[in-house]
């Protein structure tokens, strides 16, 4: 299996050959590696139920609340072993979680959210204040309706506000699940493109995990394939979607002919990595 080419020190993110297990008997991970290089962004694709969610949960260290745990393996951030730190404590060294399902305060409003995401610093409220800014220059829709109770906003609106939330805290890496959930194709772009200039612009590092793999691996750089809570393939975003296995299962396209229902019962059996 190949990594990313980046030296050990440019790495923001390691897991290495973690395996997580829910209720003491579930084995969910079955030693998972990946790498994020820092100022990276990597696409971690796979079906619903392959151990996407999970694996950015054993990151930022949220199994616990679903009676979770990482029971092998390491996983190091910015260097530092993090899978025993509670999840506050990874907060505070700038990994930062954006749960799949747009998981705004409801009863709040969008700027008020916004600040929620601010409550580990304390570096004053004039700081907290131009990075407040700093979001609605990224969010501009956010800014004009910062009044507006989150619960009656759209849903491109509270994904564009659970991201500036997680901005506010001033990550060194998001990891991003499922942002396209839900959302019209036109809304997808606009938030990927966001992504994308916040790395560019801010330098912080996305684990982005995306059943769009199409969408996924225009903006990633290097991607990782979960099956059945294994890496099964890993390359550079380009060389994947150039993948004939990876464009017949993942993107539903065989040659030049799009795939139809009848045709997974070939899955297993054409499924060349698994072999």
């Amino acid at each position: 299996m190949s990594t990313p080419k980046t030296a050990t020190a440019a790495l923001i993110l390691s897991v290495n050959n973690v395996e997580v297990v829910y209720d003491h008997v579930i084995l969910v991970l079955k030693g998972v590696s990946l790498d994020v290089p820092s100022g990276g962004i990597v696409a971690l694709l796979g079906a619903n139920g392959a151990g996407k969610t999970t694996t950015l949960k054993a990151v930022s260290n949220l199994l616990h609340a679903e009676r979770g745990e990482v029971t092998k393996g390491s996983i190091l951030f910015d260097g530092v072993e993090v899978q025993s730190l509670t999840p506050n404590e990874v907060v505070r060294r700038g990994c930062i979680q954006v749960m799949e399902g747009r998981r705004a305060f409801a009863h709040l409003t969008l700027e008020e959210n916004l600040l929620t995401g601010a409550f580990t610093r304390k570096d004053g409220k004039s700081a907290i204040a131009q990075d407040l800014e700093r979001v609605y220059a990224y969010f501009p829709r956010l800014k004009e309706r910062r009044a507006s109770t989150a619960g009656y906003t759209s849903g491109g609106e509270q994904q564009m506000c659970v991201i500036g939330r997680a901005l506010m805290a001033r990550p060194k890496m998001i990891l991003l699940d499922e942002p396209s959930m839900g959302l019209a194709p036109q809304i997808v772009e606009e938030i990927f493109e966001i992504v994308k200039n916040l790395n560019a612009r801010e330098g912080v590092s996305f684990l982005l995990a995306e059943q769009n793999t199409n969408m996924a691996l225009r903006y990633a750089s290097h991607g990782f394939i979960l099956e059945n809570g294994r890496v099964v393939m890993d390359g550079e975003a380009r060389a994947l979607a150039a993948n004939e296995d990876v464009k017949e299962f993942y993107l539903g396209v065989a040659g030049d002919k799009r795939k139809s229902f009848r045709d997974v019962k070939h899955y297993k059996r054409r499924k060349r990595w698994l072999a």
